[in-house]
Order: structure tokens, then sequence, then C-alpha cells
């Protein structure tokens, strides 16, 4: 634990938790906008349908997503109309997938050399988009199994909400991280960000609500959205310390020492990868070296 913890500070991942929190909030209202306007062109005769869809989208922000739904509203065009503002809102929701493969790619300290090019990455961004919409007709499928069968049926549906996350997760950190990485060594972060996501679900209701009242008390309006960004960047500090589990038990980072020296083997292969993820041209070569440790002069005894 004590070698996640450090890695996630070698790797600047607060400042990552904060930009994913930057870019989550931006993104939030495009992605919400286009999952609104596509469920009415495509779910136009069943309203019943689109309304359990978007509550399901809500319901990943606890408190909030009540007054989040009173400013959605879909698009009104047609034609060239419709096709510009879905580009628009799909180019505005590519900021958080953008970031999310940054942090990833930070995370896993991969070389710039070998990082995707501006194709692949929209690409993948895209790919992300459509994760995210079918984990939202899922979850809303699921809750409405939930809701006909009745409440001696709330265990099976927390199980069925949470394996349905731990998909997401892994499909998720798939297209977010770069190939190098193998899809194997990307599930277990998955599964633990899953829990803490459904954790955050759950229970982080309360603490979001708790603060958002005092917040609004002070602020008005505006506590509404540092209700939102708090609530944003616990679920990016989640998702990174998941991620960072990841590198650490693939590569074995550990033991880490708390002060230095003497470095530990986690330690210099820390230091190495952080270093040699700035190579930037297939002709530059990061070396890193280390001098030998110093040696107490004092006798033993």
């Amino acid at each position: 634990m004590f070698a996640v913890i450090r890695k996630f500070g070698d790797d600047r991942g607060s400042t990552l938790a904060a930009l994913f929190a930057y870019y989550a909030f931006v993104s939030l209202f495009p992605l919400l906008l286009l999952l609104v306007t596509l469920l009415g062109y495509l779910l136009a005769h069943h309203p019943a349908l689109q309304e359990r869809v978007l509550h399901s989208a809500l319901l990943d922000f606890p408190i909030i997503g009540d007054q989040i739904a009173k400013n959605i509203h879909s698009l009104r065009a047609r034609g060239i109309g419709v096709v510009l503002g879905l580009a628009g809102l799909v180019w505005g929701s590519l900021g958080l997938a953008q970031q999310g493969q940054y942090a990833m790619a930070q995370v896993w300290n991969v070389p710039g050399v070998v990082r995707p090019n501006f194709v692949v990455r929209m690409a993948r961004s895209l790919g992300l988009l459509l994760i995210l919409g079918c984990g939202v007709t899922a979850s809303s499928a699921l809750g409405g199994v939930a809701g006909a069968t009745g409440v001696l049926t709330a265990l099976a549906s927390l199980a069925g909400s949470v394996t349905l996350n731990v998909v997401v997760f892994v499909l998720a950190f798939r297209v977010l991280t770069p190939a190098p990485v193998p899809t194997r060594e990307l599930r277990p972060g998955a599964v633990v960000a899953a829990i803490g996501w459904s954790a955050l679900q759950y229970g982080g209701g309360y603490l979001v609500g708790h603060q958002l009242r005092h917040a609004s008390e002070v602020y008005g309006f505006f506590g509404t959205v540092l209700g939102l960004l708090s609530f944003l960047a616990l679920a990016g500090t989640i998702t990174l310390y998941a991620a960072e589990l990841n590198v650490v038990r693939a590569r074995r980072l550990w033991p880490r020492s708390i002060v230095q020296p003497p470095l530990t083997r986690g330690d210099r292969q820390v230091l190495t990868d952080i270093a040699r993820q700035e190579e930037r041209r297939p002709e530059q070569r990061v070396i890193v070296e280390y001098p030998p440790e110093p040696v107490d002069p004092s006798p033993a005894g």
C-alpha cells in the first residue's frame, strides 16, 4: 500500500486528479447533452425509456444529479443543424477522454516516443464515449430489473452494479492505456476502481450532500459547482490510485524507502521509468545512472 502511495506522489497524482476533475467538469454537460439528444432521436416514441436512461446516468452524481437535470435540454434542429450540433457535442466531450489517456500514460511512465499519435488518440476517445454510453444503458436496464423485483433483491442489484462497473473500468482502462501495457495487468486496478466508484455512488452522496449543503449557505448557486468538483476530484483520485496499483503490482515496485538514501530497488526502478518517459524521438536515449551508495566510515560496534 505504501508503494502505491509513493508512486502516486512520484507521478504528481494530485495534479493529474485535479486535471481530471477540471476536464470532467467541462465535459460533463456536453456528454449529458449528447446523451439526451441521441435519446431524443433514437427513443422518440418511448419517452418513459428516455427518462429512465437519463435518470440512470444522473444517478452517478449523488445529490447534484437532480440539479443537473434541470439544466439539460436536447438539440431541436434538423438536417445539417443536427449534424453540426452533434459534432460540436462530441468534440466538447473528448476533453475527458484525452486527459484520461494522458493520465494513464503518465502513470505507466510510457515514453513519449511510443505514445499514440493524434489519430489514434481520437479513435480511442470515441471508443471511450461508446463504452460510457453502453455502460449507462446497461445500468438503466439493471435498475429497471431491480425496481421490478422489489427490495429483497437489493443485494443482488448492488452486486450486479459492481460487476457492471468492473466491466466498464476494464474496457475503459484498456482504451485509455497505451497498447504496450497488456490487458491482464489492468484488471486488478479495474476491480478496485469499480468497488471505489460504487462506494462513492452509494456513500459519497452523504459526503457530497453534507458539503454541498454548507457550501450553498455561503456561496449560493456556486455551492453546487463546488460540490460537483469535489465529487469529480474524489472519483479521479480513486481511479488514479487504482491505476497506480496496477503499475506497482505489474512491475513489483516494492519495497519503497521512506527517507533516502539508501535507494531501494523499487525506488531506482520508479526514478528510472520517470526519467525514460521523457524520450520523445526514436534517435533519443535517456541513460540513468546511480553512483555507489556512500559507506558509513564509522567502525562497527
